[in-house]
Parts: structure tokens; sequence; C-alpha cells
């Protein structure tokens, strides 16, 4: 049991030396970016980017410490403008007095709206102070480019179980840290590892709330450990990049016809507390992007799913969901209508309002009728093998153009061979009327 009155378990292992850093070796060691510049105590302006209880606080500490730095440190959640202004004019005078760098690091600086982070950029750029940002999300999607112009961005990596495992048995052996009064049955600190999701300071804290629950002498089971943890979720921003690489990676999933991988991920995304209907919204999508008329009936199956997640609700719904995404994955794939709506919207967009042909256009008139609208319109149902070969659907200016292509998979072989033979009407229609130009179409 951990003494009282002491700081969180997670702060007092807080590491005190680069090399009590686990899981970035990528930048702290020899001859890696930032090993340099804690050697040699000459910092730039920086940001680091990992998720959460990867280092990034404790990275900058460091840094800070390695140059003999003043160190101020604000969350974006918190600060606003007035306390930027403090925190340069803190360094002016830290500059005047003592001739001293200061590291102004803020934690979330994505967080910051677009005039905060300006206030930041003419005293990074004058040396008033040395910026080091820390932030979950992606910077270039989160900052301005003038801010990412004056800092070089670091990726720290999310920590393995090995690496957390580590930490945990530091932690143990920590002379802040009482041994527990009954034994941590064999796996504990594994199991740790895997519950806290990548996060080193989320394992400690677990960590020391189980110590602080053994309170009998005899050893506790597995099972008990479970039960402790049980109420600690993982990781998941219904906002952030995280959340799309997912639903990403649900797609590409389907995409790629792998029904486990679909499954994973819809998972991942229904456990760490994504709203089912939107991801019944989504499945919806890749079912026309994906599938399209290769095989039909995954819209269908996509849409029948995401009305018995909304009649059923969570957990109970969750498994309409998961029959969907695992039929879409199996299912015939194909882009074609996807494509084809995209170049036919890019025609659109470009090529201005091309006029309807006349012989398309509705006559409900007698004006409309006496200026030939609906003249020589063929009724397809009247012509030979319900189809009227040769007749013109298309403006005059887009005359034979084709956008939609079947591909050679699912439903869309036998539409492929539909479209070969009514093209092969066509011309054939197009060629007899080029060698006898004085026969007129039907009404």
């Amino acid at each position: 049991m951990a003494m009282h009155n002491l700081p969180p378990l997670a702060e007092r292992m807080r590491p005190n030396a680069a090399e009590d850093i686990v899981g970035q070796g990528h930048l702290l060691g020899d001859g890696k970016p930032l090993s340099h510049a804690l050697k040699s105590g000459r910092l730039h302006s920086l940001i680091l980017w990992g998720a959460p209880g990867t280092g990034k606080t404790t990275m900058a500490r460091l840094l800070a410490k390695s140059a003999e730095a003043q160190f101020i440190a604000l969350s974006a959640v918190l600060a606003g403008v007035k306390d930027i202004r403090a925190a340069i004019e803190k360094a002016r005078q830290e500059r005047l007095h003592s001739n001293r760098d200061t590291i102004l690091f803020i934690d979330e600086v994505h967080r910051f709206n677009k005039a905060q982070q300006d206030a930041l950029l003419p005293h990074i750029e004058d040396g008033t102070c040395i910026f080091i940002g820390a932030t979950t999300e992606n910077p270039s999607f989160e900052l301005n480019s003038a801010l990412l112009s004056r800092a070089r961005v670091y990726v720290l990596k999310t920590l393995d179980v090995d690496a957390i495992a580590l930490l945990l048995q530091r932690a143990l052996q920590d002379q802040t840290v009482k041994e527990a009064p009954g034994k941590l049955p064999p796996g504990t600190l594994e199991r740790i590892a895997l519950v806290a999701d990548g996060d080193a300071r989320r394992a400690l804290n677990l960590l020391e709330i189980l110590l602080e629950n053994i309170t009998d002498a005899a050893a506790i089971s597995m099972q008990q450990v479970d039960e402790i943890l049980s109420t600690s979720p993982r990781h998941f921003d219904k906002g952030g990049e995280h959340f799309y690489d997912q639903i990403s990676a649900l797609h590409k999933s389907i995409r790629g016809s792998s029904p486990d991988g679909a499954l994973y991920w819809l998972a991942r995304m229904l456990d760490g507390g994504c709203e089912p209907l939107y991801l019944a919204r989504r499945i919806v999508r890749m079912a026309s992007e994906d599938i399209g008329n290769a095989d039909p009936r995954a819209l269908t199956i996509a849409l029948e799913a995401w009305d018995a997640a909304e009649r059923l609700g969570s957990p109970e719904g969750d498994l309409a969901l998961a029959q969907a995404v695992t039929y879409l994955a199996c299912a015939a794939k194909s882009n074609a209508v996807y494509s084809a709506f995209k170049a036919v919207m890019a025609e659109v967009r470009k090529g201005g309002s091309a006029e309807v042909p006349v012989h398309l256009r509705n006559a409900p008139t007698a004006l409309m009728k006496n200026l030939g609208y609906g003249k020589n319109y063929r009724y397809a149902h009247d012509e030979p093998g319900g189809y009227a070969a040769g007749e013109q659907y298309l403006p005059d200016t887009l005359r034979g153009r084709r956008y939609y292509f079947p591909v050679d998979r699912g439903l869309e072989i036998k539409i492929a061979d539909k479209l070969a033979r009514l093209q092969a009407q066509d011309k054939d229609w197009l060629e007899r009327q080029d060698n006898h130009p004085s026969t007129t179409s039907g009404s």
C-alpha cells in the first residue's frame, strides 16, 4: 500500500533522466534527434505528438533541465492569451536578470484557437522563449502552419506491454511503495499493462489502486485483479485522429474482404464508446462505395442493420452491425458506381448547364408540342426487347460519353454483359441509320 501524504504514484515515478524513459528509443537513443539536444543542452522549439502517457511532459521537463532553463508549464485547457502574456513577461525578466532561457511548455496545445496560437509566434521568433507543445492530435490538422513552421514535430510511440510492465516492476521496487500484504498473482503486471492500453500514467494509477485494494494478507486471485481493473475503459477519442484512424481501418478491412479485421475494428470502436448509429451510417456508405451493384443486397443488409441497431439499442443491436460488416467484407467488391458518380459530378460542375435534348423534354402544353418537345421520343416498352436501340439520353454535347464501367465481379458481371449487348444493338441501329438516312424513328 502506498504511503500517505505523497503525490500519486505516477508522479513519483516520473523519470529523472532520459535513460529512464521507456519506449522512445527512436528519439532518445544514441545519435537520435532529441538525444543530442539533451546532451548538448542546446534546444529548439518543438512539438511532441503522442498518445496519453507516452512521456511528453517528462521529456519536456528533462529538456529544460538539460539546458538549465526556466520551465513554465501551461495547460491549453485552462490558459488564455492573458496567461501567455504573463508567461512571456516572466521569460523576459528571466533573460534580463539571469540570462537564462525559458522553456514555455503548453500541454494539449491543439486546444488553443488560432488567436492563442498566433500570440506565441513573435516571442518564439525573437527567442524570448523556446516553445515546447504537447499534443495527442495530429499537429498538421490542429495547429496553424505559422506555428508548425517554427517548431519541429517529434512523434512519440505508444508504449507496448513490455515497456509498461517494466515501469510497473520499477514502481514495485520503489522505496515509497510498501509491499502489498497479499502477493500479486503471476501475470498481474502484464494484465495491468494490457488494460492501460499504452498509457504509462494510467498503468501506474491502476497499480496504485490495486495495491490500495489489497487488504487481505492472503494471496488474491487473478479474477479479483480483473474485477478491480474492470472499471477502466480503453482509450477512445470520439473526435480525434485515433477515432478516424479506426473508422478508416474498419472501412479498409471491409474493402479488403477481411471479415476478421472488420469485426475487430467494429468491436474496438463499440468497446471504446463510439455511437452505434454513427457506425451504422458509415457502414451504409461502405455498402454503396465498395460493393455497389456487385452485390446490391449489401446495401439492404446495411440498412436493416441500422434499423435493428436503432430499434434494439446497445448491446443487443450491436450484433446486427457485426452481421452487416461480415457480410460486406465477404461480398463481391465494386467501386464502379462510386467512380461513375464522381466522374459525373465532376462533369456537371465543370460543364455548365447542358440542355435537355428536345425529344426527352416533357410536353404538357400545346405550345411545348409546337416547339417540338418530346417529338420523335421512342417509348422503350414499345420497342423490340423493351429497348430503344440508338436512343440518346445524354445532352448533345456529351453524346456517347460513358461513366459507368461494371467490374468483372459479382452481379456486375451480368450487368456488364447486358450493357455490352445493348451497346451492340446501339451500334447496329446507328449503322442502319447511316445506310438509310431517310428512315425516321417511331413516335
